[in-house]
């Protein structure tokens, strides 16, 4: 039975639409069990029907003509209860209703299986037979998971909709909402561009090549073009993106270089395969590789290399380039989206982007962060095919895309835009003014960096400081690890712009979601690997390097703080300092005037939360890492758009933790600080100065927006709203609890705008 099922899945996955998708289960089913019928009933959400959407068995008139009403029928009955009902004479059943021209009176036994994704019923799959008996517990049980295993990929076909235009359910594409991974925040409205491959790759076949030095000189010449095509797009974005940020695309060239990608296939050719076959066969060797990654950082490298290749495909092909005609407001929307389309679009006409594939972490969401684009990745159900010239909504607050929106949708989205750009602009003149409540209580609001960018972003919008800069983007962006002068330069920068306020660097923290290219990290369960300080400290010769470089930067500065990530133990603290240590004494030794930086450690690991009094000995502050803490504390993944939902900093669990660490600290002489998204929420922001925290690190986009709030209050309101919702029992109710105080304390315009909370 279970290459049976493997062979139906496989089969289904490479249906091309929704009809063939249910051809193709209707009678490998009604073969596998052998019953004398097979069908599929579709519920339509519109309707609240269920349509009877394909058949081996019933009069083939019926199919998309007969529907029943929600819990009608033995049909509506199983969708009703959620459970497969079994019957050896259906005819007899109380919910039996007879559809003639079904043809089904002949039929008696009767076992219907629920079709449910994500909670939510797609349909009901039916076996029927002419005699009277019951379907045994193995049938039943093969059919429960046949159903199980299709759920997934019907609701694909769902989406991208049926070839058949009469198909009732195709209405459903329009006014949908596909749900993704915020890659940024923010809300687009706009029209869908579909960029698709220039070529493809997995179209061409091998061939012996006929002149071999004919087939390299092509080759070398579509290179060259892809260079200058890559060169062009990082011309176009020299003024909106930073030299930093621009070296995503010099890490396309390198891939393009001679002696990498480009010597391998010139090889390949010299072993006589033509140009095209050697470029396939070495790039899809290399995308494989990145692909069996868990590493969601160099997953995207798979993509980057399939976009090369693809490109210099179109070139050997001699395929038109695609000319597209951008309207004024561009949603950028691909199966994976690259930097190199990102490039390709007028700036004065891109708004928005949704990627298929690709985390909060990929080299687009990168970008799109630092060009303050709204960006929705991982939208894996989304019907890329059919979307192009469609009007869409990007909300990246919640991670969800809306295509042919309604008029009343597009009114509300709209009343939000421009809601937002009011406030924001109202919120200007405070960038100059403390952060305190009404009654004096002060808590400064600092800023998380990784970009040069930020740089800019966070003074405008009025931070006291850096609250957490991450030292990896470097790294992330360099083909080798970058050496100490060149980190050094990077790191004076930081200090120097922020000076003389604070600016806590994070040291190097890899592994989990973040990977380098060039020092890949290959584990069944990097979050719960080897990351973090455990790299680290492993790998001193890295470490030290890097520490220096921090010190050396901070030379007449002194406002350097460096803060140690994913520490689970206290050895891991006290080794940790003493090699920090041992680079300030050396520096020193060599001359150099460097005051000892204070110390901290994350508190991101939930074991952490118990030991905060024992670690507190050893460093000057604390710094509660509250997006991985959630993860950890949740068991979910937040990239992971499937469980992204259950992912709330609001949790009962997450808030009970937050106020335990906060107690703990206090009977400890460390500043205690927290940075994540929490921290960036008017909600939770005035929750965290409830309960004791000394400071809040945040994206600068929402700085200006938790100032107002808590410079609108006073402490004991705070106070009050925390003890309030600390014995709640879910994230909703605390949510809704905040809410009603907000609009009581007059701060309803303070919440972050959302139309499906």
């Amino acid at each position: 039975m279970l290459k049976t099922l493997q062979r139906i899945v496989q089969e289904v996955n490479s249906a091309r639409n929704l009809d063939e998708t249910l051809s193709i289960i209707v009678r490998k089913v009604k073969r596998a069990m052998k019953t004398d019928v097979c069908s599929v009933y579709l519920f339509d959400n519109n309707s609240q029907r269920y349509i009877l959407m394909d058949s081996v068995g019933l009069k083939k008139e019926s199919i998309k003509q007969v529907s029943l009403s929600a819990g009608q029928g033995l049909v509506g009955y199983v969708g009703l209860r959620e459970e497969p009902v079994n019957l050896d004479d259906a005819t007899q059943h109380p919910n039996y209703v007879y559809f003639a021209e079904t043809g089904e009176e002949r039929f008696h036994s009767f076992l219907g299986v629920p079709i449910i994704h994500q909670r939510r019923i797609l349909g009901v799959i039916v076996v029927q037979e002419q005699a009277k008996r019951r379907f045994d517990e193995g049938e039943e049980a093969f059919l429960i998971t046949i159903s199980a295993q299709l759920a997934g990929l019907l609701a694909h076909s769902l989406a991208t909709g049926s070839s058949n235009r009469s198909d009732p359910r195709l209405s459903q594409i329009h006014g949908s909402c596909f749900r993704g991974v915020a890659g940024t925040s923010g809300i687009a409205i706009g029209t869908a561009v579909v960029v698709l491959p220039v070529a493809n790759l997995e179209s061409v076949p091998d061939r012996p090549a006929e002149d071999i030095e004919q087939e390299i000189t092509q080759f070398n010449e579509a290179l060259a073009a892809v260079r200058y095509d890559i060169h062009e797009v990082n011309r176009r974005l020299a003024q909106r993106l930073s030299e930093e940020e621009r070296a995503l695309f010099d890490a396309y060239q390198g891939m393009l270089d001679d002696s990498a990608l480009g010597h391998e296939v010139n090889n390949k050719i010299r072993e006589g395969n033509w140009a095209q076959g050697a470029l396939c066969q070495v790039v899809t060797r290399h995308a494989r590789f990145f692909e069996l990654s868990e590493d969601d950082y160099l997953k995207e490298r798979a993509s980057d290399i399939r976009d090369l290749g693809r490109r210099v495909l179109g070139y050997l092909q001699k395929a038109e380039q695609q000319y597209i005609e951008y309207p004024s407001q561009a949603i950028l929307v691909s199966q994976e989206v690259t930097p190199a389309m990102l490039g390709e679009i007028p700036k004065e006409k891109l708004v928005g982007l949704v990627s298929v594939q690709g985390s909060s972490n990929s080299h687009v969401a990168i970008l799109a962060r630092a060009m303050g684009i709204p960006a929705v990745m991982g939208t894996i159900d989304l019907p890329v095919a059919v979307l192009d010239g469609q009007q869409l909504i990007v909300d990246s607050y919640q991670g969800v895309v809306f295509n042919s929106p309604s008029d009343e949708l597009l009114i509300q989205y709209g009343q939000l835009i421009q809601a937002e750009e009011k406030l924001l602009k109202g919120l200007e003149h405070i960038a100059g003014l403390p952060c305190e409540t009404l009654d004096g209580h002060k808590i400064p609001l600092l800023v998380n960096t990784g970009l040069a960018q930020d740089i800019t972003h966070s003074l405008n919008h009025g931070a006291e400081g850096v609250g957490l800069f991450r030292t990896e983007v470097p790294f992330m962006i360099s083909e080798r690890f970058p050496s100490e002068s060149e980190q050094q330069k990077v790191y004076r920068a930081q200090l120097e712009a922020f000076y003389p306020q604070p600016v806590v660097m994070r040291t190097l923290d890899i592994g989990g979601d973040k990977a380098l290219p060039y020092f890949p990290i290959n584990e069944a369960n990097p979050f719960l690997g080897w990351r973090g300080i455990r790299v680290t400290l492993d790998h001193p010769e890295v470490f030290l390097v890097q520490v220096r470089a921090m010190l050396r930067a901070s030379e007449d500065l002194d406002n350097l703080q460096i803060m140690l990530p994913m520490v689970s133990n206290v050895p891991e603290v006290t080794e940790t300092i003493s090699l920090i240590e041992r680079a300030w004494h050396e520096l020193c030794q060599e001359g150099l005037n460097i005051q000892r930086p204070d110390i901290g450690v994350m508190i991101e690991v939930p074991g952490a939360i118990y030991q905060v009094a024992q670690i507190a000995k050893y460093v000057d502050f604390l710094s509660v890492g509250s997006n991985d803490l959630t993860q950890y504390l949740l068991a979910v993944d937040r990239n992971n758009p499937r469980v992204a939902s259950l992912y709330s900093s609001f949790h009962p669990a997450v808030l009970a933790a937050l106020n335990a660490i906060a107690e703990a600290a206090k009977q400890t002489d460390c500043r205690l600080g927290l940075c994540g998204e929490l921290a960036g929420d008017p909600r939770g922001a005035i929750l965290l100065m409830a309960m004791g925290y000394n400071s809040l690190s945040m994206n600068a986009v929402n700085l200006p927006r938790v100032k107002s709030a808590i410079r609108s209050l006073h402490r004991r309101d705070a106070v009050q709203l925390l003890d309030s919702v600390l014995n709640l029992e879910t994230a909703e109710q605390v949510l809704e609890q905040i809410s009603l105080t907000m609009e009581d304390l007059g701060l309803k315009q303070l919440l972050q705008p959302s139309l499906l909370d």
